[in-house]
Order: C-alpha cells, then structure tokens, then sequence
C-alpha cells in the first residue's frame, strides 16, 4: 500500500519532466506500432499489386528447371518458326485440379499457331477467355470481353493488328491455317502494352480446330495468390502432381516480388531500430535531469531505513507505468496511422493486427527502463550530506 502511494507521488511530482518522457513513448509508438502493423499486412498487399502483373506460375513440358523470363512466350511469328513441344491438355489440367493448390485465382491453357488473314501472317493464341480476365487484370478492352470459354464465334485483336488490319469491334476476321479456316467476329481490340498487342485471341477450342491440334495444349498459365511461401507450397503440390512436366516461376514476377518485399522490410526494421534508439536517448536525457532532482528525495529514503534495491525497484516501477501507458496510447495512435499510410501506398485500408498491442507496449517498456541507468549514480548519495544541505 505503502509503495502504490509512493509511486503515485513519484509520478505526480514530476509531472513536467515525465509528460515529456511520456511525449517521446508515445510518439515512439505510434511509428513503431503503425510500422509493425504495415510489416504484418505487407505480403497480403505486395500479393495483391503484384497479381495484377499476371501469371506467376507456368507449367509446360519436360524437365527443364529454371525459371521463364516472362508470360509473353510468343512476342512475334518468329518465335514459333520451330514446332512447338506440346502436352495433353486432359493430362495437365487433371494434375493441376488433383494437386489442390489452395492459392490459384487463375488457370489459363494456351496454344499458339501462325495463321494468315488474306497475306498476313499473325499469331493466333487458344485459351480460355473467361480466365484471361482474372489473370490479366490491366488489359484494356475496346468493346466487349468474350465471357465465355464455349463462345466460337468472337475473339480479341491486339491494338497492332487492328491497326495493320483496319479492324474494329464488330469487325469479321478469317482465319487460315494449312488449309482450314475459322471465322470469327472481333468482339474487342486489346490493349496490353506487350506483345499480346501483336496477337489474336480465340477460345481454345477454336484454335485447336484450326491447328488439327483437339486435345492438345503448349503450357497452362497460372495466377498464384499468397506470400513467396505459400506460392512456393502451391508450386511444390503442382510439381509432386505432375511428373514428367515442368512446373516454373517466371523470373521477372518472382524476382521483383521478392526483392521488393525485402527492401520494404529492411527499411521497416531499420526505422523501428531508429525510432527505439531516439526514444531511448529522449527518456534517457529525461530521466538524467530528474536524477538530478532527486538526490534530496533519494538521501531522506536512505536515512529512513530505506535499502538503494528498493529504492531503484520504485523507480523501475515508475518508468514501467510510463512506458506501458506511453506504449498502450501510441498503439491505439499507429492503428490510425498505419490505415492512413496503407491507403496511402497500397491504395487500400491495412487491416488492425491488435497482436501489435502487446509487442510494441514491450517494445516501449524496455526503452523506458533504459532511463533507469542515469537513477543508478543516485545509490551513492549519503544522507548525512543531504541532511547538512550540502
């Protein structure tokens, strides 16, 4: 009872000294706690801006290894001069379906052939349309997008080929292919800023048709969600399901993903180590001058009976309360903080992680008890001196 009392005097005796100790916590904790809060919801967020890229995941034939350079595979008609290594479609989408994979917001199969319209040479892409959509997010469509993976009759002209062929929305395109020929209606003209903008898109179906190629695929392009961990699990799951294929990452996505998400957070860490030092040296500079100011408190202690072990256990007590009420204000700041900086930098609210609540508030302790060390000298205070005004 005795102690509660003393520490209550403690703390409302000082208060000038104290409140800016209390400033300094609490501002110490509203960055470290908003800083927290962001490094907990930075992979969900990363995710989500860089699924926006497209495909992550590509499963193709054979065993190569490695990783692509990126989802374009076929930029030009060139690139498919040679005859391209082809799977069963049945066999790889079996697989991917057997394995699980928790974090697929997309598959799309692709196959790609060189057909002429009139003299014209362009490169045909068969897929499923309707995936395209939730795997190419940023495509801009001028017209209508072909919702439906059965649809035969329309199909997508990227921006160059519209152009070299005065193609419009509505516009009919005949397709040949050795000796067959598709037709279909332009429902959109496709804008990617790639070499999707040199290319024709038709559901698979039709492109198998035309190619002779029923039931055949080139690879199948997948959009992963989660962390680098969990795409690397879902990964793992395709590989153990599909022997004999190639399950890879494509480098670009993989790569600026994860040195993105290091850097935010070794700059993260490296801000909070730099707020916890300052604050420390705030209180600690505090608490120097409030030593100074006790020397008289601390001598009458002493010459009452008082041991220095409890003497310093009151002044732990008091600079505890300090950093633990600094801690508890600033986190419910940081929570605030951090939504305005995710909109901010994300463009959408960072959800609360109330776990922040008790790691910054220890955080915020631990710096608070480094203003004990200046209270130390205060054990070699005599009485008597005290007593004499000296």
């Amino acid at each position: 009872m005795m102690f509660g009392r003393l520490l209550l005097q403690l703390l409302r005796g000082n208060r000038g000294r104290l409140a800016v100790a209390l400033i300094a916590i609490v501002s110490g904790a509203a960055v470290i706690s908003a800083l927290l809060n962001l490094d907990f919801d930075v992979d969900r967020k990363l995710t989500q801006e860089f699924r926006l890229l497209g495909a992550n995941l590509i499963v193709a034939s054979g065993r190569t290894g490695g990783t692509v350079e990126s989802p374009s595979f076929v930029p030009s008609a060139a690139n498919l001069s040679a005859a391209p290594t082809l799977v069963d479609q049945a066999d790889v989408l079996a697989g991917i379906n057997r394995a699980g994979a928790r974090n697929v917001v997309a598959a799309a199969p692709f196959v790609y052939i060189v057909a002429r319209v009139s003299k014209h040479p362009v490169v045909v892409a068969g897929t499923w349309l309707d995936e395209v959509r939730p795997l190419e997010p940023t495509w801009r469509i001028d017209g209508d997008w072909v919702a439906s993976r059965e649809d035969a009759a329309r199909g997508l002209v990227g921006r160059n080929v519209a152009r070299q062929l005065n193609l419009a929305p509505g516009s009919r395109l005949d397709l040949t292919y050795v000796g067959r020929t598709a037709t279909i209606t332009v429902a959109g003209i496709l804008d990617a800023g790639g070499t999707e903008d040199n290319q024709v898109f038709v559901n698979l179906p039709v492109a198998q048709s035309l190619s002779g190629l029923t039931g055949k695929i080139e690879l199948v392009q997948l959009s992963v969600n989660g962390t680098s961990a969990q795409v690397a699990d879902d990964a793992a799951r395709l590989t153990a399901s599909l022997p004999g294929y190639d399950v890879r990452p494509i480098r670009q996505v993989a790569e600026a993903e994860g040195q993105l998400l290091n850097r935010t957070r070794l700059l993260i860490v490296s801000m909070i180590l730099l707020i916890l030092a300052l604050t420390a040296l705030c209180v600690l500079g505090t608490m120097a001058a409030l030593a100074e100011e006790r020397r008289e408190d601390v001598g009458l202690m002493k010459a009452l009976g008082g041991s220095i072990s409890r003497i310093m256990v009151l002044f732990l007590s008091e600079v505890g309360v300090l950093g633990a009420v600094g801690g508890f204000i600033g986190c419910l700041i940081g929570l605030l903080l951090s939504i305005w900086m995710g909109e901010r930098v994300f463009g959408a609210s960072i959800t609360p992680r109330w776990q922040i609540f008790p790691l910054t508030i220890g955080l915020m302790v631990l710096v608070a008890l480094a203003g004990v060390l200046p209270l130390q000298w205060l054990g070699k205070v005599k009485p008597a001196v005290i007593l004499r005004g000296e």
